[in-house]
C-alpha cells in the first residue's frame, strides 16, 4: 500500500510517498481503508520532533512511528477475531493518537475500541475533521463543568478545536463568546456564537467582562490575564495555543488561584470511544457540524502540512485518499 513516511525529523520535505506493507488485523483489531485524514498540530510536532520531550516517546534520533495521521474516516476492510462492534463495509471514524497513528496511508489497523461508526450525515472528509478536535472540545468543556446558562468564552474559536467548542458549548445551553480574527468573525457567528470579539481590536482580558468558563484553544495570554476575566467561581481550561501558554497552565495553574474560588487547569485530551460516540450523536442531531477549510489530494500531503504550519487555518485541513 502507499503511505507518506518520514524516517527523520524535519520540515515537510522529509515526508516521502512510499510503498509499505498492508496491515493484517490481530485479535480485536480492524483494518480500515482510509478515505480521508485530517491534520492536527500534533502531526507537526511529531514531524519536527519538537518540543524535544516528544522524542522520549517517539525516538531520540529518528521516529519510531513513521506514518503520521491520527484523525481518519474510512471503510472497514478486514476484521480480526473477537471483533464485535464492526463488520466488513461499515463506515467508521477514529482518533488514532493512542493507537500508533498511521492515518496517512491507504490502510490502517487498530483496536476496534478506537473507532465509532461514522456520522451518517457527513462525508468522509467532514468526518475525518471531527474526532480529535471535537473530543478535545468536549472533554475541555466537561472539565470546566459547563452548565446551561453559563457565560463561556472560547479563545481561538475559528480553529479546529475552537469551531467544535463553540457548537458543543451551545448544545449545552451556554452563552458563548467567540474570540478570533476579523476575517473569521462571520464563521464564528455561523457556528452559533452569541457574541464575537476580534482580538486585533479588543483584548477580552481587559474589557471588564467576566466569564464562568474560559477555554483557551489557541493564542497566548498570561495566567493573570485569564484569571482577571473569570467570575468569582470561574474556571479556565487550556487545551492548546502557544507552547508557553500550555506549559504555564500545567506548571502554574493551580498556584495562580490560591486563596480564590477560581480554577485554572490544563487538559491533555485522550481518545475515548464513548466521547466519540457522543460527538457522533451531536452531529447526527444537527447540533454540531464539521468545518473544513481546505481539502488536499493525497499526493499533495506535504503541501497540506505547509498550510498547517502557517498557523492561520480556520477549521480543519483534510487530505482525501482516493
Amino acid at each position: 500500500m502507499k503511505a507518506f513516511v518520514y524516517r527523520e525529523y524535519g520540515a515537510t520535505d522529509v515526508l516521502k510517498l512510499d510503498n509499505v506493507e498492508k496491515p493484517t488485523p490481530k485479535d480485536g483489531e480492524i483494518v480500515v481503508r482510509v478515505r480521508a485524514v485530517s491534520l492536527n498540530k500534533a502531526d507537526l510536532y511529531f514531524l519536527k520532533g519538537e518540543p524535544f520531550m516528544l522524542r522520549l516517546e517517539n525516538g531520540l534520533q529518528k521516529p519510531k512511528r513513521t506514518i503520521l495521521g491520527a484523525d481518519i474516516s474510512g471503510v472497514v476492510e478486514a476484521v480480526g477475531k473477537n471483533v464485535n462492534q464492526f463488520k466488513l463495509g461499515d463506515e467508521v471514524f477514529a482518533d488514532l493518537s493512542s493507537s500508533g497513528l498511521g492515518g496517512l496511508a491507504e490502510y490502517v489497523c487498530a483496536k476496534e475500541s478506537a473507532f465509532a461508526h461514522k456520522p451518517t450525515n457527513l462525508s468522509h472528509e467532514e468526518a475525518a475533521a471531527a474526532p480529535m478536535a471535537a473530543v478535545t472540545a468536549l472533554q475541555s468543556l466537561k472539565k470546566g463543568n459547563i452548565k446551561a446558562g453559563q457565560k463561556v468564552l472560547i479563545n481561538g474559536a475559528s480553529g479546529g478545536v475552537g469551531t467544535f467548542a463553540v457548537q458543543i458549548a451551545k448544545s449545552f445551553g451556554a452563552e458563548v463568546t467567540a474570540v478570533c480574527s476579523s476575517k473569521h468573525i462571520e464563521i464564528a457567528r455561523a457556528l452559533g456564537a452569541d457574541y464575537t470579539i476580534d482580538y486585533n481590536k479588543e483584548n477580552f482580558t481587559k474589557n471588564g467582562k467576566r466569564y464562568d468558563l474560559i477555554l483557551a484553544t489557541n493564542g497566548y495570554h498570561t495566567l493573570a490575564d485569564y484569571k482577571r476575566a473569570l467570575t468569582t467561581n470561574g474556571v479556565y481550561v487550556c487545551s492548546g495555543g502557544a507552547l508557553k501558554q500550555i506549559f504555564e497552565s500545567i506548571l502554574l495553574g493551580s498556584l495562580a488561584t490560591i486563596g480564590t474560588n477560581k480554577k485554572m487547569t490544563n487538559l491533555s485530551a485522550k481518545p475515548n470511544q464513548d466521547d466519540l460516540i457522543f460527538v457522533k450523536q451531536l452531529i447526527e442531531s444537527g447540533k454540531v457540524k464539521s468545518f473544513v477549510e481546505k481539502t488536499y489530494p493525497f499526493e499533495q500531503t506535504p503541501e497540506a502540512f505547509r498550510h498547517l504550519a502557517q498557523g492561520h487555518a480556520s477549521g480543519k485541513i483534510v487530505i482525501k485518499i482516493s
